[in-house]
């Protein structure tokens, strides 16, 4: 008989306590054709939740200032960062240089034809596209992806299959949403909308980002110090 391996703490550790968001959930064996995303906000939300960094938690960022909704599940994909890679690509695509990453996970929308009622979930989501928005000179590129199997929007597999109604209304909403009543300067600005083989390669140069920066932490992981 073979002998048993003594217990570790270590090795009850996923069991004990939520995995990090961020860090702790796997991007997907099949990114990027399919992606994991962490749900922070669904379209009944009346304010802004976003990750705590530190915790792994939701915390409230700021009501909604107006009385616009996001437009679909919006969140963010595991294991990436925009940083030096992200914004050498969004340069290369807009021919703007010095453009430098947003130094947050890539954030992804994600298009389902149910209400799903609160956020702090993970889908698994088909990227066919993105927004490139750049807020002053950084890159805030949004993911655009339908959640797979849903029944109405699940079978797209590219932006120019879905209305142009519901792209400008993602537009609009992100070029709006960060305005303070009574100021109508341009806060953010988006310069493209593109396609599945972009978003691909947007995501790609996210994880080589996350790679960069988080070296340690996945050396430390994969070592099983955590």
């Amino acid at each position: 008989m073979a002998e048993s391996k003594p217990f570790r703490l270590e090795d009850a550790l996923p069991f004990l306590y939520r995995r990090h968001p961020w860090h702790g959930i796997a991007i997907g064996a099949d990114a990027p054709r399919k992606v994991a995303a962490f749900i922070e906000i669904v379209p009944t939300d009346t304010v802004k939740y976003e990750l705590d960094k530190a915790t792994g938690y939701l915390k409230i960022d700021r009501p909604q200032k107006f009385s616009n909704v996001y437009p679909s599940l919006y969140g963010f994909i595991p294991q990436t960062y925009c940083g030096v890679e992200s914004g050498k690509f969004c340069s290369e695509r807009t021919g703007r240089p010095g453009i430098v990453g947003d130094g947050d996970p890539l954030d992804i929308c994600v298009l389902s034809e149910r209400d799903i009622s609160h956020g702090d979930i993970l889908v698994q989501a088909i990227p066919i596209g993105g927004l490139r928005m750049l807020d002053g000179n950084e890159a805030d590129d949004k993911i655009i992806a339908v959640l797979e199997g849903d029944a109405v929007y699940g079978s797209w597999l590219e932006i120019e299959e879905s209305p142009a109604a519901l792209v400008e209304r993602l537009r609009h909403y992100f070029l709006t949403y960060k305005q303070v009543p009574g100021d109508e300067r341009a806060r953010v600005e988006i310069t493209h909308v593109y396609g599945r083989e972009e978003s691909h390669e947007v995501i790609r140069r996210a994880r080589l980002d996350y790679e960069a920066k988080f070296a340690e932490l996945r050396e430390a992981m994969r070592a099983g110090r955590f």
